[in-house]
């Protein structure tokens, strides 16, 4: 059966003994519920089928048995149609968007953390508006993959094509040597600096840091000056969090900022009196 969904996340690419890369994907059914795809090997789509931010697709989607998070769904198959439809543009600042993302805004964090571990609710996908935003910061982290995983996966690669001699391999996705991540509040008040995963970040790092002639730090200020400087202070900023798999059920806290949505802010109306 097709299910339409509207992409509104893509993590950075992460390594995958099995299909060498993989990209978690999220996003809103037509009534507003979160859907998680995972795993897809995205860049190795077909290019009619590599899908972007604020598309609908259809897929024919079933629930991922291996995941007891209940908005986790993976492809039947792989390799089966991902239709690509229409994209949501950001006329009348996101109208069309807002429609779909603003249907369950959640704006205390301890409560949605109080979900996640509601063994009946299991809630693993969430829209937040945060109170305040207080910075965006970065720290460096290990630079490179797991060698010896790497070196599997073109070992793997190497194997299979030694009937195509002439096909290339495949290139991961460079690893991001930085984890960057916001400082916020939300209405339970207290203040939590929670990771961002979102490609969009890690895409911008990388062109940041070759337009700046391989300087990291003026790299990650280019990265801040659009999380923070612009989202923050001229955006009306929300947050996609969503828990991983393995922290779950651990720890105070376990959600991760996937995403970002940022329309304009709205003008406000001159009071009469």
């Amino acid at each position: 059966m097709q299910t339409k969904i509207l992409i509104s996340v893509k993590t950075y690419p992460t390594l995958s003994s099995k299909y060498d890369e993989l990209v978690c994907t999220a996003g809103f059914k037509e009534d507003g519920s979160w859907v998680r795809l995972y795993p897809v090997p995205f860049r190795k789509l077909d290019y009619q089928k590599q899908y972007k931010k604020w598309q609908w697709i259809e897929a024919d989607i079933v629930k991922n048995r291996s995941d007891f998070r209940p908005e986790s769904y993976k492809l039947r198959d792989i390799s089966s149609d991902i239709v690509v439809g229409d994209k949501l543009g950001t006329e009348n600042n996101w109208a069309k968007r807002k429609g779909i993302v603003l249907n369950n805004i959640h704006t205390n964090l301890e409560n949605l953390i109080a979900e996640a571990k509601n063994d009946k609710l299991k809630t693993s996908l969430a829209t937040l508006k945060p109170k305040e935003v207080i910075d965006f910061v970065w720290e460096e982290t290990v630079r490179e993959w797991n060698k010896d995983k790497l070196n599997a996966i073109y070992a793997n690669q190497r194997q299979l094509n030694l009937f195509e001699p002439t096909q290339k391999l495949f290139q991961v996705a460079k690893k991001l040597p930085y984890k960057f991540s916001y400082t916020f509040t939300t209405e339970d008040g207290k203040e939590r600096t929670l990771m961002i995963e979102d490609w969009e970040l890690g895409q911008l790092f990388w062109n940041s840091f070759k337009s700046s002639n391989g300087d990291e730090t003026l790299a990650c200020q280019k990265v801040k000056q659009k999380y923070f400087d612009e989202f923050v202070k001229k955006k009306d900023l929300y947050f996609f969090l969503g828990t991983t798999k393995q922290f779950h059920n651990k720890g105070d806290n376990p959600f991760i900022i996937i995403g970002t949505f940022y329309p304009n802010k709205e003008k406000q109306q001159p009071t009469l009196f």
